[in-house]
């Protein structure tokens, strides 16, 4: 079975990477947007009435890997193939596979997501590395900090894919993929410090924010980077990440599992 997942991630992975043209289109999106978000936080820094709990340099390394990761990390990005074959009713040939479905999505999720990003990430990446100061790309404080980064941010992709997954489990009963992707991406996308990061929110809204898991997939990855949280805080939020992920993974196939049980494919 984890051979036919393998080879699912691998076919899902190399049509994903042929896509060039696309993803150029967004790298340039992504720019715009950068700046615009970064020349938004310089004003809102310009007028700040007391020092923020991040600097300006963290916000705006904050914001690049925001762009730069963005594929990794949003919960609208969509795999239409498998929202049609739910509403459709092509999901009977899903089940006829000997494998198990949510197992064979996920890594059509993740194949899509790391195609995505392996095109748009290192151009951006390396443009803003060379951007002059403060608009440019800060490093970690050290090398021991980037691989922490590079853990909880892997940990923060697989957490993002367990979250989608939800979303597409939630079309078996709404039937409505617009409806499931509004909601969780425009509540998920605030949650995990994608509008603001989370040290800038209000004190009442942090703690709602650090009860919930779409945080540690973008915010918590990114302060590690800036070097805004600690060694320490990076090993025991990762540790929260895998209790996390198996909670999530654990609800989702129980939810597939409810979800499977009640499909009714042409009166079948």
């Amino acid at each position: 079975m984890r051979k036919a997942y393998l080879s699912v991630f691998r076919l899902r992975l190399s049509n994903g990477l042929q896509y060039r043209a696309a993803a150029l289109a967004g790298i340039g999106t992504q720019f715009f947007f950068g700046f615009m978000f970064i020349m938004i936080f310089e004003a809102f820094y310009a007028h700040a009435s007391q020092e923020p709990s991040m600097t300006l340099q963290q916000v705006i390394t904050y914001t690049w890997l925001k762009q730069a990761f963005l594929v990794l990390i949003v919960l609208w990005l969509r795999d239409n193939e498998l929202f049609q074959l739910i509403t459709s009713g092509n999901i009977a040939y899903e089940l006829c596979r000997p494998s198990d479905l949510y197992g064979l999505w996920y890594a059509k999720l993740l194949a899509q997501r790391l195609s995505g990003a392996l095109l748009r990430c290192f151009p951006i990446l390396i443009v803003v590395f060379f951007l002059p100061a403060p608009y440019g790309l800060q490093l970690p404080p050290d090398f021991v900090s980037f691989l922490l980064f590079l853990a909880v941010l892997i940990a923060g992709l697989f957490m993002i894919i367990a979250l989608s997954m939800l979303i597409y489990i939630s079309v078996f009963v709404t039937m409505s993929p617009a409806g499931s992707l509004l909601l969780f991406s425009v509540f998920g996308e605030f949650l995990a410090g994608l509008v603001i990061p989370v040290p800038l929110m209000p004190g009442w809204m942090q703690q709602i924010v650090y009860l919930l898991p779409f945080h540690w997939t973008a915010d918590f990855p990114f302060r590690v980077f800036t070097g805004n949280l600690g060694k320490t805080e990076a090993v025991t939020g990762l540790a929260i990440q895998a209790v996390w992920l198996a909670a999530l993974i654990a609800l989702g196939k129980f939810a597939m599992n409810k979800a499977l049980k009640r499909v009714v494919v042409q009166g079948g």
